[in-house]
């Protein structure tokens, strides 16, 4: 892991570069995501906000709802974890939730470049929140949505949400 701190979005192009992110799927959580997860109520939604904090993620949507879910703090291994996302729509690691269906996540994505697309009429999104911060670990969860993607043989928009930022802010 590296020491978590903020990025300049020239870094953050930079990291997504090596990763081979296109840009037109480059997004950055927007900062202000925790007033939405703080406005949540904590005693009914305990277990999702802690899962909607987590640095990695990787969100399943069909249909603009959450379908399938894995995040850090289920993976498992070590040094490396294991993020096991086989089938397609995989079979969910963490708990699925309606906290936060894609149409609320995409008021908080920031285009991280002029290229990055919003607009898109695909049934299937996956959504991975990277970082710089926990090191090969983005890209190994970023490789096993990817192949997981390619094998499916559908029609899939994935998204790329660096979430640096966001998380120095917040710890």
């Amino acid at each position: 892991m590296n020491k978590l701190k903020t990025q300049t979005r020239e870094s953050i192009v930079e990291y997504a570069d090596r990763y081979k992110i296109p840009e037109e799927d480059s997004f950055e959580l927007d900062t202000s995501y925790s007033t939405f997860i703080r406005s949540l109520d904590t005693a009914r939604f305990a277990l999702e906000i802690k899962n909607h904090y987590q640095p990695l993620q990787a969100l399943y949507y069909s249909k603009g709802q959450l379908s399938s879910f894995f995040i850090n703090c289920y993976a498992g291994g070590f040094p490396n974890f294991r993020w096991n996302i086989s089938g397609f729509i995989p079979a969910t690691q963490a708990p699925v939730d309606s906290i936060l269906p894609l149409r609320v996540l995409s008021n908080y994505l920031k285009p991280l470049t002029e290229k990055s697309r919003r607009e898109s009429d695909h049934s299937i999104y996956v959504v991975i929140y990277w970082n710089h911060f926990m090191g090969r670990q983005s890209r190994k969860l970023i490789d096993a949505a990817r192949t997981n993607v390619k094998t499916s043989g559908k029609n899939v928009r994935m998204i790329y949400v660096n979430n640096d930022n966001f998380l120095a802010k917040e710890f």
